[in-house]
């Protein structure tokens, strides 16, 4: 496992301390930024070496707060378990919950298992099934790392956390920066309100064009998630 050690006083909250503006008017800015821009480009340069050479790989995104007994945890370890059997990578957000069943998935597999963890009061510990383990304290340096470093987008039901990742995905595939990967959207239960509000609202106001609608995908069973993946894997040679 790699596991990249950070040092003390890591659970300070940098991001919130990056994005408060205006600063106070007896701080003077140039004394604090400047060197939070060291620190950020410091978990620039470790992601990138750890992820460099991990080889095709697929993110898989849901809420941290559903337990190995719920359906969508079991399903997500069936995805991952089959991901990895075909040669594909599998990032994680490295917490609990469908986090930890994607890596579980992937290291009962012996594949790699890849986990980019975030300091929040929620998920203080990382998850046990990650053969590489990275810890960072601003998301969108976490974030980035999903999305350079993946050629599909599996998206469980999930909160808050799971929907930015979800838009995030669309958003940059549908302004072409980055390639037309794959972006599933597991449970068609839990998505199809979304789907018909994106439909019958965004769709029917113009916010969005009928191709949209096609970036992404709904599947109920963990077989036809992976299938697409790997196909699409095959398709452009990133696996045999």
């Amino acid at each position: 496992m790699i596991q990249l050690q950070q040092p003390k006083g890591f659970y300070d909250n940098e991001d919130k301390e990056l994005l408060q503006s205006p600063c106070p008017p007896e701080v003077d800015f140039t004394t604090q930024d400047p060197w939070r821009v060291l620190r950020i480009l410091g978990e620039l340069v470790e992601g990138f070496d750890a992820l460099s050479k991990i080889g095709p790989a697929a993110s898989i995104f849901g809420s941290a707060r559903l337990r190995d007994d719920n359906p969508y945890y079991q399903a997500t370890v069936e995805i991952a378990r089959l991901l990895a059997n075909a040669g594909i990578a599998v990032i994680s957000g490295g917490g609990p919950g469908i986090m930890e069943a994607a890596n579980k998935g992937a290291y009962e597999m012996k594949g790699t298992s890849v986990g980019c963890a975030i300091q929040l009061p929620q998920e203080p510990i990382p998850n046990p099934y990650q053969t590489i383990a990275l810890k960072f304290r601003y998301f969108f340096v976490r974030k980035l790392m999903f999305i350079k470093y993946s050629i599909a987008f599996i998206i469980m039901p999930g909160g808050f956390g799971t929907l930015d990742e979800l838009f995030e995905a669309l958003t940059l595939v549908q302004t072409d920066k980055i390639d037309h990967f794959p972006v599933v959207l597991y449970g068609s239960t839990f998505w199809n309100g979304l789907i018909e509000w994106l439909r019958h609202e965004m769709l029917s106001a113009g916010c969005i064009s009928p191709q949209d609608l096609d970036l992404f995908r709904v599947v109920d069973s963990p077989e036809e998630a992976a299938h697409i993946i790997i196909e699409n894997s095959r398709k452009h040679h990133y696996i045999q």
